[in-house]
């Protein structure tokens, strides 16, 4: 049980969980978790964190299929500019491992800031918090569990 998960059961959020076997020398988490559960990669997202320039971390939540586009998350959070987060930063601030990183449960909540392509599926797939679990829940849970605003974050 992860944090993520309990997070879910405390809040009486519907959500399926799928387990996969990862492969420890795959170098794309979500990309890996997409094909061996036979979903879209626009319906699997992956857990990014970023450094913005005043010294805030904030959680970026993109499909697998896109990039994280670091501008329009600076812009997002009102800061100048965004850098992706050192993994150790990563590891620290969230309480996971990176492939693992789930935007729920994390040891402290950050600004969080969702892809506006998530909007229009009735639900999506995030890390459960370790690397071969996902969480399958709708995304306005998501984002009323994790603050998170919807945005355009992903590059195509």
């Amino acid at each position: 049980m992860t944090p993520a998960i309990k997070q879910l059961e405390r809040a009486g959020v519907s959500f399926s969980l799928a387990e996969y076997a990862h492969d420890p020398r795959s170098p794309a988490y979500g990309e890996e978790a997409a094909s061996a559960l036979g979903l879209p990669p626009s319906e699997v997202f992956k857990t990014l964190l970023a450094k913005l320039d005043d010294g805030r971390l904030a959680v970026a939540i993109v499909p697998v299929s896109g990039q994280l586009d670091l501008k329009a998350l600076a812009r997002a959070a009102g800061a100048r500019r965004a850098v992706m987060a050192e993994p150790a930063v990563a590891q620290r601030a969230t309480g996971y491992l990176v492939g693992g990183i789930s935007p729920l449960g994390q040891k402290r909540r950050l600004p969080t800031f969702l892809d506006e392509s998530a909007g229009a599926l009735p639900a999506l797939n995030v890390s459960g918090g370790r690397r071969g679990l996902e969480i399958r829940l709708a995304p306005a849970d998501l984002m009323r569990l994790t603050g998170a605003r919807l945005t355009p974050l992903a590059r195509r």
